[in-house]
C-alpha cells in the first residue's frame, strides 16, 4: 500500500491511450483531486468509463474540452452539452450501456467472467452487432465484461492499509470499479490507522487497492468544486 504525498505522484501510473474507470455520478463521489491533476497531465487518447463524462467545465467534463479523452463508456452524457458538442463534431467517441449494464459489465470483470446475458436493450439500437441468445423463451443480448488499466475512485475514509468506506450515495460506482482495474488509486477525506475502522463498514477490502491521497478538492452542497475539506 502506498500514501501519495501529492496528485502528480499518484498519477504516474497513468499513461497515454490507457482505459481508465472513474466513479462518480455527476460529480458525487467523483474523485475530483485526480481528475483536476490529470488536467495537467501530458495525456491523451485515454478511454474513460463512468457514469457521465463530467459537468460542463467540471470534472471529467474538463478533459472533454482538452480532446484529452478519445472514447467515453458511460450512461449519462447528456447533462454535459460540451460532451454532446464534441461527439457531433466527431471529436469524440462514446458508448452508451444502461446504466444497470454498465454496473453488471464492470461487476463482471472484476469477477474475472467473460460477460453475461441480459433482456436489457434487446429490439433496440443499443444491441445492434452483438450476440443474441433465447434461453426459456425469451430473448437476451451478451455484454462483455468491462475491465480497465486504471481506475481512479472517490472514498470516505482509508485506513493505512487501504481499506476503504464510503459515504452514503458517494458510493456509487467505485466500490465496482476498484474491482475490475489493474491498478486502483483512492482519492479518500480522511486517513487512519489499520484497525481504526470497523470490519463491517469496510466496503472495499485493502486487497483491491494499490494506493490511496487525501482529498483537496470537494464537492459543496450547492454543487461547487471547492479546495476546502471538510
Amino acid at each position: 500500500m502506498k500514501v501519495y504525498s501529492d496528485a502528480a505522484e499518484a498519477l504516474q501510473s497513468v499513461k497515454s491511450n490507457q482505459t481508465i474507470m472513474v466513479g462518480g455520478f455527476g460529480l458525487v463521489g467523483a474523485p475530483l483531486t485526480l481528475i483536476d491533476e490529470l488536467t495537467r497531465k501530458e495525456i491523451d487518447g485515454l478511454t474513460v468509463i463512468s457514469n457521465n463524462l463530467g459537468e460542463k467545465g467540471k470534472g471529467l467534463g474538463i478533459l472533454v474540452n482538452q480532446k484529452k479523452i478519445k472514447k467515453g463508456i458511460g450512461s449519462y452524457f447528456t447533462s454535459n452539452r460540451d460532451v454532446g458538442d464534441a461527439y457531433q463534431k466527431g471529436e469524440l467517441e462514446l458508448e452508451l450501456l444502461p446504466q444497470g449494464t454498465l454496473a453488471e459489465s464492470m461487476r463482471a470483470g472484476g469477477a474475472g467472467l467473460g460477460g453475461y446475458y441480459t433482456k436489457t436493450g434487446v429490439g433496440t439500437d443499443l444491441a445492434k452487432g452483438k450476440e443474441e441468445r433465447v434461453i426459456d423463451g425469451i430473448t437476451y443480448v451478451f455484454e462483455p465484461a468491462i475491465k480497465a488499466d486504471v481506475a481512479l475512485i472517490r472514498a470516505w475514509k482509508a485506513d493505512t492499509l487501504g481499506n476503504l468506506v464510503y459515504y452514503k450515495t458517494a458510493q456509487n460506482f467505485n466500490p465496482l470499479m476498484a474491482t475490475a482495474a489493474d491498478v486502483v488509486i483512492a482519492e479518500v477525506d480522511e486517513i487512519v490507522e489499520a484497525g481504526e475502522l470497523s470490519p463491517e463498514e469496510i466496503v472495499t477490502p485493502h486487497l483491491f487497492v494499490d494506493g490511496i491521497i487525501r482529498a483537496e478538492k470537494i464537492l459543496t452542497k450547492d454543487g461547487v468544486v471547492s479546495n476546502e475539506q471538510k
